[in-house]
């Protein structure tokens, strides 16, 4: 089996579950995944944030863990790529302001390569406005962002995410098991009687 490569492109106060889980779950079944933020290095850390549901009107936010990254941004080839995640938190809306961010965005959607966005991670694809006619789920409050983007907003169950072409995305990590699971789909992996194998 040879894993796709994978670039997921991470900032401070990233959502802890959203960064940790489909990183983790991405290297379990054999892919490769570098982890990026732009103006840091392989070795750096980013600080993330633990978002939960707690009976209030919005989230809660409570420090995380440190998130060591894997690999430098500014080495960084979008090309030598087989996919993109962009998990949510508060990272997307400062990194949705880096020129390169955008630019790596974007070579994604131009080359039909999977993307998986949850939360609001929505918010970059929104700043590389790559929605225009495309169905996209995200926290709800990114929802007129998705909108104003041309997207149509997928109004679906915080446990769901939905599949549009190459592009896979949630409401928020208590969707991870549907999201990861149709990213994968996308991906062309297959799991099987806990045996991994890539799909003809």
């Amino acid at each position: 089996m040879t894993g796709k490569r994978i670039l997921m492109i991470v900032g401070d106060f990233g959502e802890d579950y959203e960064i940790m889980v489909p990183f983790q779950a991405l290297l379990a079944v054999g892919h490769k995944v570098d982890a990026v933020c732009p103006d840091k290095k392989e070795g750096d850390s980013v600080a993330t944030s633990i978002h939960d549901f707690e009976g209030q009107q919005t989230y809660s936010e409570k420090r995380g863990h440190n998130f060591a990254l894997n690999a430098s941004f500014a080495d960084v080839d979008a090309a030598a790529y087989d996919a993109l995640v962009l998990p949510g938190g508060r990272a997307p809306e400062y990194l949705r302001l880096n020129k390169q961010v955008i630019a790596i965005v974007r070579h994604f959607f131009e080359a039909n390569k999977p993307v998986a966005a949850i939360c609001h991670g929505a918010q970059i694809l929104a700043a590389a406005d790559v929605l225009k006619g495309r169905s996209c789920s995200a926290y709800p409050a990114c929802s007129p962002e998705v909108e104003l983007a041309g997207g149509r907003y997928a109004d679906i169950a915080i446990d769901a995410a939905t599949t549009d072409g190459n592009l896979v995305t949630a409401p928020a990590w208590p969707a991870h098991p549907a999201w990861i699971s149709q990213f994968l789909a996308v991906l062309g992996t297959q799991i099987s009687h806990g045996a991994l194998r890539q799909a003809a």
